[in-house]
């Protein structure tokens, strides 16, 4: 049998089993039923507010435990990859897609008759609250979102007050990459009581800060992204000698993964670790 056709021949039985099984569980009564994300940060915000049996699909990125802080109740859901063919297949009512999602596979899902709703990515932790509901309302949520939100916010009022002077902190990723105060993880930083470096050097959004710049900043705590040995030289500069010797600065690593990621009220625990690592940075 031709490559393709038992491809096709796959598909077809996955969409046919998740047919079988997804309208007899699904229990929202004012929403659509079956529902379909295709975006890692659509996927943590429905896998939060979804009723049983409404999320009938996730992104393959909902089951990797590097990238999803939901990944173990993601994965007991089908994965697609992100495709409109497959998702068709799904036969859904709703799909749920980033902004950045390929903006033909929008197009084709909505000439097919299949609504989507886009979701923008959080920049702050104030448009958590609005993900939240954007995605309740979505779903036919609104009542779940709200106690989201309100426990998202009881999260944040209960985050220990900064100390005066802040320390000063730098995320660095790899290829020398870095966030500033105007992305999601800069406003992490900000949250866990640090200053952050990207500022002093211009750098507002993301982008790149060359390690001898870093050097001369001289934060107190250097933030690694995380390192994925033998990839490429890319990540050589995670571990260069320079940062090790950098008198002063604390270096710590992989603290910007999963939590840090998506706009969701999982961000608490990357500002409740770095908030521990700046009172433990401060005795």
């Amino acid at each position: 049998m031709a490559t393709w056709l038992k491809q096709a021949a796959a598909g077809m039985a996955f969409a046919l089993a998740a047919l079988l099984a997804g309208p007899a569980a699904a229990q929202a009564d004012d929403g659509p039923r079956r529902v379909v994300s295709i975006n890692l940060c659509t996927d943590q915000l429905a896998l939060l507010l979804a009723a049983p049996g409404q999320l009938v699909s996730v992104s393959r990125l909902a089951h990797d435990p590097q990238s999803s802080a939901l990944h173990a109740r993601a994965r007991a859901l089908p994965v697609n990859g992100s495709g409109a063919e497959e998702v068709y297949l799904l036969a859904p009512d709703l799909v749920l897609a980033g902004t950045f999602t390929a903006a033909s596979t929008v197009q084709m899902l909505r000439d097919l008759g299949i609504p989507v709703a886009l979701f923008a990515p959080a920049t702050s932790l104030a448009d958590i609250p609005a993900r939240l509901r954007q995605m309740g309302a979505a779903l036919g949520r609104e009542a779940e979102a709200e106690a989201r939100v309100a426990a998202f916010h009881d999260g944040l009022a209960a985050l220990p007050t900064a100390p005066d002077p802040r320390p000063r902190a730098a995320l660095y990723y790899v290829n020398s990459y870095t966030s500033g105060d105007r992305t999601l993880a800069g406003d992490i930083l900000t949250a866990a009581g640090f200053v952050n470096v990207a500022g002093e050097a211009g750098l507002e959004h993301g982008g790149t800060l060359p390690l001898e710049r870093l050097i001369m900043l001289a934060p107190d705590v250097i933030v690694r992204g995380r390192d994925y040995p033998g990839q490429s030289r890319a990540e050589d500069v995670l571990n260069h000698p320079a940062l090790r010797r950098l008198a002063g600065s604390r270096l710590v690593g992989e603290l910007t993964d999963r939590d840090w990621i998506c706009g969701t009220p999982q961000v608490l625990a990357a500002v409740r670790a770095m908030t521990a690592l700046r009172m433990e940075q401060a005795r």
